[in-house]
């Protein structure tokens, strides 16, 4: 699907790109990790706080916010098929996490060169309050994330 061009092109390829990305990403399927909707250069991934992710302070450890951050990065900045990794990653905590929580983050470009991308991520609860802000840089290695089907 070289130079698709039209949406509906690069959203068949976000959606392929993502569901073979996630097929074998053990660790967000570990952390109970749904990807519930993937788009070009845009991700939202939803995660439910277990008792097993809670640090000492019985809130959500940091980790495993900036896990669920970098996991909607990582479908973001693949849905264009290039194979992509992280460069750098920042987060800044706003509020704690508790058990039970469902917490969503939100992924979406904010630049992209060939090799290189900026994302921003909004991870947020169920109540829309904001847990933690995300950035993170890409840099596109060689391959693809899959082959594509027509």
């Amino acid at each position: 699907m070289a130079g698709s061009t039209t949406v509906t092109e690069r959203q068949h390829v976000a959606e392929q790109s993502a569901q073979a990305l996630y097929g074998r990403d053990r660790a967000s399927q570990a952390l109970g990790m749904r990807l519930a909707a993937v788009g070009p250069g845009s991700a939202r991934v939803v995660m439910q706080v277990r008792a097993d992710m809670l640090n000492g302070h019985q809130v959500c450890h940091g980790g495993i916010l900036f896990a669920l951050a970098d996991s909607a990065f990582a479908f973001a900045c693949n849905s264009y098929n290039d194979s992509t990794v992280a460069a750098t990653g920042a987060i800044d905590f706003l509020m704690s996490a508790r058990e039970g929580d469902e917490l969503t983050a939100e992924a979406r470009e904010l630049w992209r060169t060939r090799r290189n991308g900026i994302y921003e991520i909004t991870v947020a609860n169920q109540r829309g309050e904001r847990v933690a802000l995300f950035r993170g840089r890409s840099y596109r290695v060689d391959g693809q994330v899959t082959k594509l089907e027509e």
